[in-house]
């Protein structure tokens, strides 16, 4: 069961206003809210809640005789269900229920929260047995409280509910074209709560004919939900699908105009639209801003998420996008740049000169989290080494961009009959690993370097551990090959991920398992179990360490090499986290959902800091470009979608692929975006052009008017095919030279 939600000052989530058509003669609204006060404190009484009753009579400053006069007087008699009441005709038996169902819980501190909002409509009384309120508080047959819920019971009449939704569908159809966009929203979350408030209450046949009637008016990304949603018929079918119990206890979130939730709000209280506007107090969130209401077009690029769009506080917590100051240290240059390196690609030893690419004091990014955040593992000497070698590499980098596009190389997996189903490539670009259906992990040398293992224990006792190559000594050239098979999955192998120092691998799978394999002995280290389902995807850290899994039962996990469980659990998608990314500066991690949302999570706390909706199917591919101020998206809707971090705004939309895209990557500086799809082709982006002059002030991230350039056609720069191979990997060498992967399909 959600929660109450904290809500912001401006919320819809405030009570109804007192309707015109009150019960009594002459019920003025203070008298109202007194008899909804009165009919509480009775309600708190009978109750034996002493203490609650006491508080709310001090804040109320109600004395004891007033409780009593009021009971007794002509007009609490009418309200509270006497004789002389109406309480099932009209609409304020309702507000004054639901007010006084929420006032008790709020009183109670939550005890009686279920009646205000485990269920909508009239499921919540057939929720709570008669007698019976919330968390277990007894309550004796009173007229009043009985009253109470027998017209929450009665509001509902089933055959109405085509009504109620045609006269709203009509009502937005006829508004104003500025206000119909924004109302429109309200279709899709109506029609899923109608529908299961139909099926709860056994009204089978009324279900059946209100979705064959109104299915067809929701928009075409939600087909795959209602697909699912036709499926549950009978009360019984709720109760095993996650995804609509987790629908009906998330508020589904809609942001619209002050202007256009008036004229909502107006409409239903004068036609006494209790039915409805029952669920869009307790099922939706109307994050309300105040301006221009927001046209089709930008509503749209926003919407179709499971949940409806991410509330504007979600996107506000400040984010440390910058990078991490690099360490410094002196760098050997050797004099003849070009044979400078021997056969092992290890400088030779010349005498250090000072790099000024090493050791000048870069400037601190302002944008940066503290160098000590969050802890980091130390450099080891392997790792300088390493990080020398790439700052010769970048020194000889192509500087890539419209004019200047880069080579394209493509390692096709042939006769892949086990099922090609992950891929990664290591950082230096030396070795691929593929994870396959038949739960094996294969690693190649892509160099003329073939892979090798360390020597038994005891044959290593017999080397010379001083020796200037006892790296090179360690491993057994008996075991030189170009491919090493892992076994150890029982299950398809979904993720796979090198670590940066080329000494681990990560692979995971449909066995629920994440297992640590070593690069120096190919064979299984750790197997790390948290997951109960298959797990989707893992990666590492770009400073080692630290990696990340997600998985089928819907949560991220944070996990450390040397801990066998997880560091921090990241729930929050109410669908499978499909694929996880690492923010460059690891101190957050992106993940993409089923959901059709991502999420960006902070390492340091586990707090969920950005939500992005905008994407119309399940997100496969994640990308954060080098500087980290931006994260590219792509999904089965064939879009690529791009974001500010910092701002938390959708700043571009790239249209072109036909299919899903399983791998996004930008070039080293940044200036490319590469994408692959299941259509077979891989599409370059000017990615430069795609996040210069952005539109991020003040008003646009307060109220989502973003406006979207449709400008595809200007930023592609290339579409290379491929013969029949869907592009599942794309990896941008040290040199910016881009490798692809993809397994060959014969259809």
């Amino acid at each position: 069961m959600a929660a109450l939600p904290e809500e912001p000052a401006e919320v819809a989530a405030v009570k109804p206003d007192p309707e015109p058509a009150a019960p009594g003669p002459a019920a003025s609204p203070a008298a109202l809210d007194r008899q909804t006060l009165v009919a509480v404190l009775q309600f708190l009484r009978r109750s034996n809640l002493r203490e609650s009753e006491e508080i709310l009579r001090r804040e109320a400053r109600l004395l004891g005789d007033d409780l009593g006069s009021a009971a007794l007087s002509p007009a609490g008699a009418g309200l509270l269900g006497a004789p002389g009441g109406d309480a099932d005709s009209g609409g304020g038996g309702e507000a004054l229920l639901s007010r006084v169902t929420a006032a008790a819980a709020i009183a109670i501190g939550g005890s009686t929260a279920t009646v205000a909002s485990s269920s909508p409509g009239a499921a919540a009384a057939a929720a709570v047995p008669p007698g019976k309120v919330g968390g277990g508080v007894v309550v004796e047959d009173q007229p009043d409280v009985s009253a109470v819920l027998s017209a929450y019971n009665q509001q509902g009449d089933p055959t109405l509910y085509e009504e109620y939704y045609s006269g709203l569908k009509h009502f937005i159809e006829c508004s104003l074209d500025c206000h119909r966009a924004e109302l429109s929203q309200l279709f899709y979350p109506l029609f899923v709560h109608m529908y299961l408030e139909l099926v709860y209450n056994q009204h089978e046949s009324e279900a059946k004919s209100f979705f064959e009637r109104f299915h067809g008016d929701q928009e075409c990304y939600y087909q795959d939900d209602l697909r699912v949603l036709s499926s549950l018929t009978k009360k019984e079918h709720m109760k095993g699908n996650e995804t609509m119990l987790d629908f009906r206890t998330s508020k589904f979130v809609l942001r619209i105009s002050r202007d256009s939730y008036q004229l909502l709000k107006r409409h239903l209280q004068e036609k006494q639209n209790n039915q409805i506007w029952n669920i869009v107090q307790e099922h939706l969130y109307i994050d309300i801003f105040d301006g221009m209401p927001r046209s089709k077009q930008q509503i749209d690029a926003m919407v179709g998420s499971l949940a409806g769009e991410a509330k504007r506080e979600a996107n506000k917590a400040k984010v440390f996008f910058g990078l991490l100051k690099e360490p410094e240290f002196d760098v050997p240059l050797d004099d003849e740049d070009e044979e400078g390196e021997n056969e092992e690609g290890k400088p030779k030893k010349k005498k250090p000169k000072k790099d000024s690419v090493g050791s000048k004091s870069k400037k601190q990014d302002p944008n940066a989290p503290p160098q000590n955040r969050i802890p980091l593992p130390e450099l080891k000497d392997s790792d300088k080494l390493d990080k020398v070698m790439n700052m010769k590499e970048a020194a000889r980098r192509v500087r890539l961009g419209p004019e200047c596009l880069p080579s394209i190389c493509f390692y096709t997996f042939l006769n892949a009959y086990q099922g090609l189903t992950a891929v990664d490539i290591t950082d230096d670009s030396s070795m691929i690993v593929g994870g396959f259906a038949d739960s094996t992990v294969r690693v190649w040398s892509v160099t003329p370097k073939k892979l090798r293992s360390v020597k038994t224990a005891a044959d290593l006792s017999l080397i010379d551990k001083e020796s200037d190559d006892v790296l090179e000594r360690i491993m057994d050239e008996k075991t030189a090959s170009e491919l090493k098979i892992l076994y150890g999955h029982s299950g398809p192998v979904y993720g796979t991920s090198f670590s940066p120092d080329r000494n681990y691998l990560l692979s995971c799978s449909e066995d629920g398992t994440v297992r640590l394999w070593s690069l120096q002995t190919f064979t299984c280290l750790v197997g790390y179990k948290g997951h109960n389902y298959p797990v989707w995807d893992t990666q590492f850290s770009p400073y080692g360490y630290y990696f990340v899994s997600g998985g089928h039962d819907r949560v991220a996990r944070l996990w450390a090499t040397d801990h066998y469980q997880p560091l921090r659990i990241f729930a929050g998608h109410l669908a499978d986290v499909t694929c996880t990314r690492f923010h460059p500066n690891s101190n957050y991690i992106a993940t993409g959902s089923a959901d059709r949302t991502i999420r960006l999570w902070d390492v340091l706390n586990g707090n969920c800091v950005r939500i992005f909706t905008g994407h119309k199917g399940p997100i496969h591919s994640l990308a954060f470009s080098p500087n980290g101020r931006f994260l590219a998206t792509g999904a089965t809707d064939g879009r690529v979608l791009l974001w500010d971090i910092g701002h938390g705004l959708m700043v571009g939309e790239l249209k072109g692929h036909t299919d899903t895209i399983y791998a996004l990557r930008f070039s080293r500086d940044g200036e490319i975006l590469a994408s692959g799809s299941m259509d077979n082709t891989v599409r370059l982006w000017d990615a430069v052009k795609a996040f210069e002059d952005l539109e991020t002030d003040d008003f646009t991230t307060a109220t989502g008017h973003i406006n979207l350039p449709e400008n595809s056609q200007d930023l592609l720069l290339g579409t290379y095919m491929t013969k029949s191979t869907p592009v599942v990997h794309l990896h941008f060498t040290r040199r910016n030279l881009l490798l692809a992967a993809g397994a060959y399909s014969s259809q």
